[in-house]
């Protein structure tokens, strides 16, 4: 059993502070500076009591406040534990932004990675402890949580501007399906309701992974360019089932398809009868102005709108969602029953909890303020340097562009000399590459190895051929 350290609490009865807040703040300064560290066992509240001479209402009030908080947490038949890190301990969530590369390990600006380091590790305890007092369910749900669902629309109406109504006639339930995530989504649709064979249009360039779930399920994919306003709807064949796009901050080039593209784009879906995939992965990241409407506003009957919490809070929670026509949910609900798959319920409970107090609304507001902050300071770094810039102001990349294949190429090998992982534009697309350059992910290292970086990148492309 660890030991018991000595607790750095003095209490002053003279002044006006309740002794219980007294002892609060000075267990938690001691987590906080360091003299109190991640796995020290702490006194009983009776044991402590004693040692300080006041009664155990006061001890058991402190800790109660600072469990709260996340400060401590208790182990049954063991005893209370401080969960903190103390100062200089690597955070865990800047890890990921350094990966090994052959025998190169280098910093990771590839985008895709969320600000994980920005949430806050209290609220995180806690939403992670709420989750663990429900009952273990005995029946998966294959639809979703019935508090997810109401959580996403809820969080689709306040942060999109999405009302999600509920369906109503013989297939029930609500147009919110929990998902696994943004791909696994795209095979669920895959598998559900199109069909071997049939062809389904991607942006090109676009999301390959999206492509990997379609082809794997047998689907015929095929390019569909974008330019300034987005998917270029003419280049879309009429033999075509579906269209996935991502409308908000198109993938991987960061543009915004305007709404004149967005309302033709529906009505072409409606007369020839395409099932629209839109992927809003990172729709809630927006720095200029609000976002134009979800597709699925505009056409919810042919739209089908897919969301994920990895790219506004972490890939670890593994949930996302999906608003769909009552077909659609239909036909998803009795593929996941025919195959016994349903999404996972830990981390829909865990952002639930989060939700419920407001700490996924507080995290949003510091994720925008934080990301829009780096994309200046990249955009302005990179155009100080001559370096040409990119993307809307929105989500957590930007692209650099350069002139051919082999320059990109070029600049990647040369930055992963440098000890910088770069993602080139090349392998975004389905067919012949046409666009080359770099996305640039600024979200998952540090400011300060963010700062110490881009000089690096100003210097590699403007020395490049």
């Amino acid at each position: 059993m660890p030991e018991t350290p000595a607790l750095p609490v003095t209490l002053d009865r003279a002044s006006v502070t309740p002794l219980a807040v007294q002892l609060a703040e000075q267990l938690r300064a001691a987590a906080g500076d360091g003299r109190l560290r991640a796995g020290d066992r702490l006194p009983s509240t009776r044991a402590l009591a004693g040692e300080l001479g006041v009664s155990r209402t006061v001890t058991a009030a402190a800790y109660e406040q600072l469990h709260a908080e996340g400060w401590i947490a208790g182990r049954h038949g063991s005893g209370t534990y401080v969960t903190t890190e103390p100062p200089g301990s690597p955070r865990p969530a800047t890890r990921p932004a350094r990966r090994a590369t052959g025998d190169v390990t280098a910093l990771d600006l590839t985008p895709g990675s969320p600000w994980a380091g920005g949430i806050d590790r209290a609220a995180w305890r806690r939403a992670w402890r709420a989750a663990a007092h429900v009952a273990p369910m005995v029946r998966p749900n294959r639809a979703g949580l019935p508090a997810y669902r109401a959580t996403v629309a809820e969080h689709l109406l306040r942060h999109r501007g999405l009302r999600v109504g509920t369906l109503s006639g013989q297939d029930g339930g609500d147009a919110v399906l929990a998902t696994s995530g943004t791909s696994h989504a795209a095979a669920e649709l895959a598998n559900a309701v199109l069909h071997p064979g049939d062809v389904v249009a991607v942006e090109e360039p676009g999301y390959q992974r999206a492509v990997g779930a379609l082809r794997a399920a047998g689907l015929t994919v095929v390019p569909a360019p974008v330019d300034a306003e987005g998917l270029v709807i003419d280049s879309v064949p009429a033999a075509a089932r579906a269209v996935y796009c991502s409308p908000a901050h198109q993938y991987p080039l960061g543009g915004r398809m305007s709404a004149a593209r967005r309302v033709a784009l529906v009505e072409r879906a409606r007369e020839r009868g395409w099932l629209v995939v839109e992927d809003d992965y990172d729709g809630e990241l927006r720095y200029d102005v609000a976002p134009l409407p979800l597709l699925a506003a505009l056409a919810p009957d042919v739209v089908v709108h897919l969301g994920t919490t990895s790219k506004i809070l972490t890939p670890t929670l593994g949930v996302g969602w999906m608003v769909a026509p009552p077909r659609v949910v239909s036909a998803i609900l009795a593929h996941r029953d025919r195959t016994g798959s349903s999404p996972a319920p830990a981390g829909q409970l865990v952002v639930v909890e989060f939700a419920r107090g407001g700490d996924l609304g507080r995290h949003l507001r510091r994720l925008r303020r934080e990301l829009s902050e780096r994309r200046s300071l990249v955009v302005d770094t990179l155009v100080r340097g001559g370096v040409r810039v990119l993307g809307d102001e929105a989500g957590a990349h930007v692209v650099v562009p350069v002139s051919s294949a082999e320059v990109e190429r070029d600049l990647v090998r040369r930055a992963l000399g440098r000890r910088l992982l770069l993602d080139g534009l090349a392998r975004h697309h389905v067919g012949r590459a046409t666009w080359f350059g770099i996305a640039l992910g600024y979200a998952a290292c540090s400011r300060d190895e963010l700062r110490d970086a881009l000089p690096v990148l100003v210097e590699l492309v403007r020395d490049a051929p």
